[in-house]
């Protein structure tokens, strides 16, 4: 055995001064061997070699090196890690000056020594980790004039949470391109990679977005927890008769339900919820997304890809191919995804997905811009929910407040009077880092199509028109739904006037 054969060895410290001048040239092993091995080659002769490693029981290493140096005699020696790193460092600086300064490549080699330093793999390591521990979706580093900003996105929010000295900016920038395997020469253009990573039983997936900005570059990661639990529809924040409308929506055999809001107000997170109850053996769910953010066993999941030409479209053309029973769509971005989506919900499947508009009612306006004609959406649109995101008061400072002047007001424009103002605010404590909020929750705008509805479409009734109705119906608004959460305590009104009226 290689440690039977290692254990028996003679293996002694030695100081790097007992044997200088060490090898140089062709007599030494190649700087980058030295630097990825920690080994140096310290005295040769023609019957025997001494040679120097910082860890004396890498087998593997010094097996090698044994049959490399298989015609000598050799002496295996352990050195001081702060003479191996002088001398290493020594040696990195002089092979730096000998290259042409000024040249990509010098630069090149400056930038990979820097950005695999000790200290700058432990700053971006720390940043990651601080990141995930706080429950972060973003991270911001940024490079303005004087200073470097590290910012993270908590519960939608972006909070400064450190500053870099100037000069670190390439360094630091350079270890995340290495990380995400982009190009650490390249600062013109923008640049996407992504860094898979485990942490304890988590799956970090973040996904790096690199662009050129005037006093440097825009590194922001997107952090996805792959192993994080899912929420269920009960989570989410829809009302009890919402959530119950919501669901019998999701159980119909066919059509096309969509789901609205502005980027980042947990769409995704809404559909990924509802698919979940409808995951069942019996069924096959097919998604297509862009990128795949929560992974659920049971269902099939395909990430586009632009740059080969994997887009919504051109992946929703073929699935339907695949007998699936339910198709989740990321997005409904152009007409052609939208004429697929129609066609897959006249043939037989539940389609659900997502647009960007400002209510639920304006989907069907959405879509007949996209070139949707009126009749095929009436006979396929079964109903929409809008949402957006707000945070949630911390229960752990949590108390009743009396309301200002202007949340009376607020509240007074929306039929709340004066006597049943009861408010809540969250003081600030170490649970919520000082900001009197943990947690996000939805506020939601839910209608389900009917017969009158269809008709309105058809004729090209205008959608205040058709919201006019719902509401006689007794659909909830945005709003409403916004100051119940106010009444019961969940959220503030600077939060819902943030979230809907912003």
């Amino acid at each position: 055995m290689a440690d039977d054969f290692f254990f028996d060895l003679p293996m002694v410290n030695v100081k790097l001064e007992d044997f200088k001048p060490l090898p140089e040239g062709e007599k030494q092993y190649p700087l980058e061997y030295i630097e990825n091995n920690s080994v140096i080659r310290l005295k040769e002769d023609d019957d025997m070699i001494f040679i120097g490693v910082l860890d004396a029981k890498n087998y593997a290493l010094l097996e090698n090196l044994r049959n490399f140096h298989s015609d000598k005699r050799i002496i295996f020696c352990t050195l001081d890690k702060a003479e191996f790193s002088s001398y290493l460092s020594e040696k990195l600086s002089a092979a730096g000056n000998d290259q042409k300064k000024g040249t990509p490549e010098s630069e090149k080699i400056l930038l990979d020594k820097l950005a695999n330093d000790a200290p700058i793999v432990m700053l971006v390591n720390s940043i990651m980790l601080e990141a995930i521990r706080k429950g972060a979706s973003d991270i911001h580093i940024e490079s303005f004039s004087e200073e470097i900003l590290v910012r993270y996105r908590i519960d939608g929010h972006l909070k400064v949470v450190s500053k870099i000295d100037k000069d670190r900016f390439p360094a630091v920038a350079s270890r995340i391109k290495i990380m995400s395997n982009l190009n650490i020469m390249e600062k013109r253009l923008p640049q996407d990679g992504r860094i898979p990573s485990h942490l304890g039983d988590d799956e970090i997936d973040m996904r790096v977005s690199i662009i050129p900005i005037s006093n440097g570059e825009s590194i922001v990661l997107r952090l996805f927890n792959k192993k994080k639990s899912l929420i269920t529809l009960d989570q989410t924040g829809l009302d009890t008769e919402s959530l119950a409308q919501f669901r019998k929506m999701c159980q119909m055999p066919n059509g096309l339900i969509l789901v609205t809001g502005p980027t980042g107000s947990g769409k995704t997170t809404t559909l990924s919820a509802a698919l979940q109850e409808l995951n069942d053996e019996n069924v096959k769910i097919i998604t297509i997304e862009d990128p795949i953010e929560y992974v659920t066993e049971g269902i099939n999941q395909i990430q586009t890809n632009e740059r080969i030409g994997l887009t919504f479209e051109s992946i929703l053309r073929r699935v339907l191919r695949q007998d699936p029973d339910i198709v989740m769509v990321g997005e409904i971005r152009d007409k052609e995804t939208a004429e697929l989506a129609i066609r897959a919900a006249l043939t037989g499947h539940l389609v659900l997905s997502t647009l960007h508009t400002n209510d639920s009612v304006s989907v069907i306006t959405r879509l007949k811009n996209m070139g949707i004609e009126g009749y095929l959406l009436a006979a396929v649109l079964r109903g929409s929910l809008a949402q957006r995101l707000v945070r949630k008061i911390c229960q752990e400072c949590k108390k009743e407040v009396k309301p200002t002047l202007a949340e009376e007001q607020f509240l007074a424009r929306f039929g709340v009077t004066r006597k049943k103002v009861k408010v809540f605010k969250g003081k600030g404590c170490n649970a919520c880092g000082g900001t009197g909020y943990k947690g996000r929750c939805g506020v939601f705008e839910i209608f389900k199509s009917d017969v009158e509805v269809e008709e309105m479409i058809i004729k090209g009734d205008k959608d205040t028109d058709i919201k006019t109705y719902l509401v006689s119906k007794g659909m909830k608004a945005l709003m409403s739904d916004g100051i119940d959460k106010v009444l019961k305590g969940i959220t503030t009104v600077a939060e819902v006037e943030r979230a809907v009226t912003g």
